[in-house]
């Protein structure tokens, strides 16, 4: 890992790690604990780094383990970062101001987990995830959360229909989340693991089958797609 040259809100270092073959055909972007309480996130994202390392496949991955330490390092972990914010509520989709009032005040309770923040991009940690994504250009986003145990997509390509025992339920679109920001909006596809459980890493059997049946549907689906 090496700092990426993006701190989180109290100073923390967020960390990438680049996998490159020789002659990449794909990029993909995979993304762990962006809310601090999901820890089997970073875990299946160092897991995969792993699995990167061992057979590139021909694509270029950049991986994020922990986009939000300050939740995940906390006494206690938290969805939030360190103001508070929801980073999956904080990208700058189309009419934020207006739809992720609406969201949280009425669909949430103005539940404080769930807080977009006080306006798009706010914080730091979001702010380099949407800057990276225009530096790396990826054709695929891969975005790993707990605990709803399934999996969902947004994008212009057809979903995978199951990564190892997590089988594709789309549970619609949020204002201000990744999904919606980068797979509505600007035409990267998001794939979410959501895993069962925010504590209990999966085995290994089912982490190498989820990344088996992530890269034959990135072989199948995004290899052609230009970007």
């Amino acid at each position: 890992m090496r700092p990426s040259g993006a701190r989180s809100v109290q100073g923390r270092p967020i960390l990438v790690r680049d996998i490159t073959p020789a002659a990449p055909d794909l990029r993909v972007l995979v993304v762990g604990t962006m809310h601090g309480d999901e820890l089997s996130a970073a875990s299946l994202a160092l897991h995969w780094l792993q699995l990167a390392e061992q057979n590139s496949e021909r694509t270029h991955w950049r991986f994020i383990p922990v986009l939000n330490p300050d939740g995940l390092l906390r006494p206690k972990p938290w969805r939030m970062n360190a103001h508070g914010v929801d980073l999956n509520r904080n990208f700058p989709t189309p009419n934020w101001q207006r739809e992720t009032k609406i969201y949280w005040e009425k669909r949430t309770g103005k539940d404080p987990r769930r807080w977009p923040g006080r306006k798009p991009l706010s914080e730091p940690e979001s702010k380099y995830l949407f800057d990276e994504m225009s530096r790396f250009q990826p054709h695929v986003i891969v975005s790993i959360h707990a605990p709803y145990g399934v999996l969902d997509f947004d994008g212009p390509v057809m979903p995978p229909t199951q990564l190892g025992r997590l089988y594709l339920d789309q549970v619609g679109v949020f204002p201000g989340s990744l999904g919606n920001y980068g797979g509505v909006h600007r035409g990267m596809p998001v794939v979410t693991v959501e895993l069962p459980s925010a504590l209990r890493t999966p085995t290994e059997a089912e982490m190498l089958k989820m990344w088996r049946d992530l890269v034959e549907w990135m072989a199948r689906t995004v290899k052609d797609r230009p970007r």
